[in-house]
C-alpha cells in the first residue's frame, strides 16, 4: 500500500525526471570547436591546384606525365565537372592533408583579392553574392564554417593583383620577338614596370590585407573566436632558376620551343631577384598589417629549387630516359613546374591549358601538401619555410621539411 508520503516522493521524482528529459541539450552539430577538423584553402591558382594534373613534362607524349587524367579538376559533388568553370581545383591540391583532417578547396585559378563577375566568374576573398554558385570565397567560407569545424584556413592571394600572367606573357613575347644578339628584355617594359612601382606595391599590399581581414570576419561571423582557428598565409615559389641555372642556351628558340621557358637570362634574374621578392614582401607585409594574432606564414619562395622549369638539375622525360611519372626516381629528375604553353603548343587537340603555364604541377602540389601538414602540426599550427629534404617519395609525396 502506497502511503500519501510515498506517493508525494514518487511524484516529485517523476517530475524531476521529466524536467531532465525535456531540458537536456540536444547533441550539438559540427561547427566552431566541434567535430572533425577541416583545412580550407582559399585564393588563386597557386593553391587551387592549377597544373595539378601533370607530373613533369614531355614533348614526346603527354601520357608520360599525366598523373590524374582528364578529370583532374572535377570538384563537383558527382565528380563529373567543375563547380566553377576553370577554377581548376585539382585532386592533388594541398588542401587534402589527411591524417584525420578533412580538406575543402574553395580557391580558384585566376582569382584576385576581389570578385570578378565578368565572362568568367572568379571569386575573390570577399563577400560578393551574385546568386547560387556565384559567391566570394569569404562568403563561401562563412557558410561552410558555420556547420563544420574549420581548424585552419590556408590562403594564397596577390599574384594576380600584380598581373602575374600578363608579366609572364610579356617576357615570353620579348624572348620570341628578339634575337640573342639584340635582346628585348621585359623587366624594363613600361607595362611590366607599372606593376612594381612603390605606389602599386603599396596598393596591392593594402588589398591583400583587406582580403585577409575578410577571412577573419567570415570566421567571426560563423561563430569562431580567433583562438579557435588559424590563418596560414603562403607566399609564392620561384618557378624558374636564375639565368645561369637554365639547361637550354639563350641562342635560338630552344628555351621556348623545347623547354617552354622563354625568358632571357637577365629577365630570369630579375624575376628571382626583384619581382618575386617584391610580391612576397607585399604578401607577408599584409599579414603583419592585419594585426591578427592567429596568423601564421608558410614560406614557399625556394620550395622547388632544384626542380624548377628548365633548371639544369632536371629534364623532360625523354631527356632523362624515363618512361613515365610512375617510374622510380621520376620525382627527382623531372620538373615540378609546368611548361609555358602558347596557342601552338596547347588547346585544339592537346590536353593542356594555357592557364596551366608556369604553375606548380602534381609533384609540387604534393610537396606543398606535406608542408601544409607540417604547418598544421597536429592541431597546433606553426609558421615555417618549406624546402626539399631529400630524394624519393614518402607515402607518395616528395620529401619536404618545414624549418
Amino acid at each position: 500500500m502506497i502511503t500519501p508520503r510515498v506517493a508525494a516522493v514518487l511524484t516529485t521524482i517523476a517530475a524531476a525526471v521529466a524536467l531532465l528529459t525535456t531540458t537536456a541539450p540536444p547533441a550539438q552539430a559540427d561547427g566552431p570547436g566541434v567535430g572533425t577538423p577541416w583545412v580550407v584553402t582559399l585564393g588563386d591558382s597557386y593553391i587551387s591546384g592549377e597544373a595539378g594534373r601533370w607530373a613533369g613534362s614531355s614533348n614526346a607524349s603527354s601520357a608520360r606525365a599525366d598523373a590524374l587524367g582528364p578529370s583532374a579538376y572535377y570538384d563537383n559533388a558527382s565528380g563529373t565537372g567543375e563547380t566553377i568553370n576553370r577554377c581548376h581545383r585539382s585532386k592533388s591540391s594541398e588542401a587534402y592533408i589527411g591524417g584525420g583532417v578533412n580538406g575543402l578547396n574553395l580557391a580558384c585559378s585566376g582569382a584576385r583579392t576581389t570578385t570578378s563577375n565578368g565572362d568568367n566568374f572568379k571569386p575573390g576573398l570577399d563577400f560578393a553574392d551574385f546568386g547560387a554558385g556565384k559567391q566570394g570565397q569569404a562568403k563561401m567560407l562563412q557558410g561552410f564554417a558555420t556547420t563544420h569545424r574549420v581548424g585552419m584556413v590556408v590562403v594564397s592571394i596577390g599574384g594576380n593583383d600584380f598581373n602575374f600572367a600578363d608579366v609572364v606573357q610579356q617576357c615570353v613575347i620579348d624572348f620570341l620577338a628578339s634575337p640573342s644578339w639584340w635582346k628585348d628584355y621585359c623587366y624594363d617594359d613600361s607595362s611590366v614596370k607599372a606593376n612594381f612601382t612603390a605606389a602599386n606595391v603599396a596598393a596591392v599590399r593594402a588589398r591583400i590585407r583587406t582580403a585577409l581581414l575578410n577571412v577573419a570576419t567570415a570566421m567571426r561571423n560563423a561563430g569562431y573566436a580567433d583562438s579557435q582557428w588559424t590563418l596560414l598565409v603562403q607566399n609564392y615559389p620561384s618557378p624558374i632558376a636564375r639565368g645561369s641555372g637554365f639547361r637550354y642556351s639563350e641562342s635560338g628558340y630552344t628555351r621556348q620551343s623545347t623547354g617552354g621557358c622563354g625568358f632571357w637570362n637577365r629577365d630570369a634574374d630579375w624575376a628571382n631577384d626583384s619581382a618575386l621578392p617584391t610580391i612576397n614582401g607585399a604578401v607577408f607585409g599584409a599579414v603583419a598589417d592585419t594585426g591578427l594574432t592567429n596568423a601564421r606564414t608558410l614560406d614557399l619562395s625556394s620550395a622547388f629549387n632544384g626542380r624548377r622549369l628548365c633548371e639544369n638539375t632536371v629534364g623532360l622525360y625523354e631527356e632523362r630516359g624515363i618512361a613515365s611519372w610512375t617510374s622510380p626516381g621520376a620525382v627527382d629528375q623531372t620538373e615540378w613546374i609546368n611548361q609555358i604553353r602558347t596557342v601552338s603548343t596547347c588547346c585544339s587537340s592537346s590536353p593542356y591549358y594555357i592557364q596551366e603555364s608556369l604553375h606548380p604541377n602534381y609533384w609540387a602540389q604534393l610537396a606543398t601538401r606535406s608542408c601544409v601538414r607540417q604547418a598544421w602540426n597536429a592541431g597546433a599550427p606553426r609558421s615555417g619555410k618549406c624546402t626539399i629534404a631529400g630524394t624519393g617519395l614518402v607515402n607518395g609525396e616528395p620529401r619536404m621539411a618545414l624549418n
